[in-house]
């Protein structure tokens, strides 16, 4: 089968629905390769003796590619083995089935089929569970893998080994670059460059799978690109230096820097450790927005960018192709005409993208493999997703996110007053957003307010002058065990608190041991260090009069008076949005 879901060569008249049939036998939906269902089957696929083929019930012959593909929601067998109606190639292959029968006068009812599920809160589910939840970059699109399709996809080892599934928290980092290939594309990007991080969103899932985040990393941002060791093609490692106070947008392309280099940026920039990155360049938006018919976008007034080529009435619109991509690249005519604008037309394409993927229309094969074909031909990974089987995986982890969970914000920036043409990060708003991030809190609205269950009695609190702590430094910044007690002593009226000096392991959290009477004295210590519960280890045994507390500053320590722990609603001032949120209108 060919990019644009055609039959091979000699099989012109072949549609791509008839090569999807329905296997009454294991419920599945299964490639048939030869048409004519007389070819011998592969030693793999041979089926065991007297299980029937896909293409004739009855036999126990027949070239059918018996890999399991997803079974189609809403179909159910009958008790003679016949799916029911829904979708062309499973009410052909009940005509097949329903033939077999008659000729050997066996009689079959019917079952009614079992409603349909509800399509406002539906899970984001793509034909039965196989779910590839992608959000390419200022294309951003979502998308379903085949096996079939595994040629497709291009990978770059970036350095990082990670599993395609994981028990915790996903951070997965969507790249779209400025690279021109291919035909068409003479109005877009820099010609002959490698490409730019343009567009860059990382998409952090929950451990529980119950909402996700896609934090958008404006491209003008003023940031520092780390060392980054990249692969050669003689397979030797060349080890980039980075830059201070540069662009983001350079952490790809530029002096020979790879995806990698961007995922050091991100991780360097947020705190958040990456497990996978996605990538595609310009030609992705166009493909996608075609083999989906359309995107659905809105306009909150009449835009006419001559830049971008965007022409388009107030009001609601469908777009796709060059217009699709002359939407997300547009600027000068919305907001501020800058690209935390046009960020903010990316998020409002994607969401309507992922609205309309897992919508009823996309249920049939073939607009499944136009979308798959289209998807796999832009994309590039990292080696841990770097296969069809890798990315099936991963995105069936993934399925459980509820639309309505998924949340897009943007990094929160401010002019800078030395380049007017860049922006520089807002450490205010920035710092509790990322801790949100990092300690997996959702920017769902609404998802902090208490939700009237019953609340926890007061902890009893001691007053300062009872507050006894060592404090060792396990992995903050230099000097902050004495910048701690310095705190403690002169802002808190905590005398009895000392500094321990340097830990004897480095923690990535900071950490306050305490024992059961001292209790009154870890409450009073938390609620000024603004510690998470995660953050509290009490011990078995009481302390004695003149034993102190323990408290070890990790990696996430910034400064005292800082709190640790994360906010549980957005920070004032961030620009975000619900991905199921239909009423969003560039301006």
């Amino acid at each position: 089968m060919d990019a644009q879901g055609r039959g091979r060569a000699g099989d012109d008249n072949v549609d791509p629905a008839d090569q999807w049939v329905f296997d009454p036998n294991t419920g599945n939906y299964e490639l048939r390769l030869d048409p004519t269902g007389q070819g011998q089957a592969r030693p793999a696929d041979r089926k065991a003796p007297g299980r029937r083929s896909a293409r004739n019930p009855g036999a126990g012959g027949g070239d059918t590619d018996t890999r399991p593909l997803p079974v189609q929601r809403g179909r159910r067998k009958d008790d003679a083995g016949e799916p029911a109606a829904g979708g062309r190639a499973a009410r052909r292959a009940a005509e097949r089935a329903g033939s077999a029968a008659a000729a050997g006068g066996a009689a079959a009812g019917r079952r009614r089929p079992k409603p349909k599920q509800s399509g406002k809160r539906k899970f984001v589910y793509w034909t039965a569970g196989v779910v590839g939840f992608v959000l390419v970059a200022g294309c951003g699109t979502a998308f379903v893998i085949y096996q079939q399709l595994d040629g497709n996809i291009k990978k770059v080892d970036v350095g990082e080994e990670n599993s395609a599934v994981t028990d915790g928290p996903v951070n997965l980092l969507v790249i779209g670059t400025d690279a021109r290939t291919g035909k068409g594309d003479a109005g877009y990007g820099d010609s002959g460059s490698v490409g730019h991080a343009d567009t860059t969103i990382l998409m952090h899932v929950s451990k529980d799978r119950t909402n996700a985040t896609a934090l958008s990393i404006p491209r003008d941002l003023v940031t520092d690109i780390p060392d980054c060791p990249t692969k050669q093609p003689d397979g030797s490692t060349k080890v980039i230096p980075g830059q201070q106070h540069v662009r983001f947008n350079t952490s790809l392309g530029q002096e020979g820097r790879d995806p990698g280099c961007t995922w050091r940026t991100v991780e360097k920039l947020t705190g958040v450790k990456v497990n996978h990155f996605m990538m595609a360049d310009f030609n992705a938006v166009k493909d996608l927005s075609n083999a989906v018919d359309g995107v659905e976008v809105c306009a909150g007034k009449d835009i006419d960018d001559p830049k971008s080529h965007l022409k388009l009435t107030a009001g609601r619109h469908v777009v796709k192709g060059e217009q699709a991509l002359a939407f997300v690249r547009t600027r000068h005519a919305v907001g501020t005409g800058s690209d935390l604008s046009r960020i903010q037309l990316q998020q409002q394409f994607v969401g309507s993208l992922i609205r309309k993927l897992k919508s009823s229309a996309f249920s049939s094969p073939s607009k499944l493999l136009d979308v798959a074909q289209a998807a796999t031909k832009a994309l590039t990974v990292d080696t841990g997703i770097g296969s069809a089987s890798k990315l099936m995986d991963f995105g069936n982890d993934l399925k459980k996110v509820d639309l309505n969970k998924i949340t897009f914000a943007t990094v929160p920036v401010l002019d800078n007053p030395r380049d007017k043409a860049t922006v520089i990060l807002d450490e205010a708003k920035a710092d509790p957003l990322f801790k949100m991030v990092q300690q997996d809190h959702t920017l769902s609205k609404g998802a902090g307010k208490d939700k009237g269950g019953k609340k926890s009695a007061p902890v009893k609190k001691a007053p300062p002058e009872l507050v006894r702590v060592d404090v060792t430094n396990g992995g903050g910044p230099f000097g902050a065990a004495q910048e701690t007690v310095d705190w403690l002593q002169n802002n808190k009226g905590a005398r009895l608190s000392t500094n321990a000096g340097n830990a004897a392991e480095k923690l990535s959290a900071t950490r306050l041991e305490y024992a059961p009477n001292q209790a009154d004295q870890a409450a009073t210590l938390a609620e000024w260090m603004g510690l998470p519960k995660s953050a509290l280890k009490q011990t078995t045994a009481d302390a004695g009069a003149r034993v102190p507390m323990k408290l070890v500053l990790g990696k996430d320590f910034t400064a005292p008076g800082s709190p640790i722990e994360a906010p549980t609603e957005t920070p004032e001032g961030v620009q975000h949005v619900n991905a199921d949120d239909k009423n969003i209108c560039a301006k």
